[in-house]
């Protein structure tokens, strides 16, 4: 089983399919990252060798900012705005969605469940 950045990825699946298993990385990333390494995105993770995977390491240490790094500088940018004080922040300190959408009537999944309606 191959791990790299801390994550088990997948061996059964093609290599390019497996890296975005990572945090932060997405298929456009995941294409530059194995031609930077110089490996064949259509290979299987279980057909690749150390030397391969060893690369693919490298390359993501080198210029990728994945996992944890990536986790961290986002709740940060968060914590900053909220800070501020701005309207992006106001709405995330209520947990309101954050760029434009509509709440009368949709936004359940941010907003939580309805509160009980009291009859009179």
């Amino acid at each position: 089983m191959a791990r790299i950045a801390g994550v088990n990825i997948p061996t059964d699946k093609q290599v390019w399919i497996s890296l975005t298993y990572l945090y932060g990385v997405g298929t456009k990333n995941s294409y530059d990252i194995l031609a930077k390494a110089k490996v064949d995105p259509s290979k299987r993770v279980n057909a690749l060798s150390d030397d391969e995977v060893a690369s693919i390491r490298n390359v993501i240490d080198a210029g990728v900012l994945v996992e944890g790094d990536l986790r961290r500088q986002v709740s940060l940018n968060i914590k900053r705005l909220m800070d501020l004080g701005c309207y992006r922040g106001l709405r995330h300190r209520r947990g309101l969605p954050v760029r434009g959408q509509s709440t009368h009537s949709n936004a359940r999944t941010r907003k939580g469940p309805r509160g009980s309606r009291v009859k009179k």
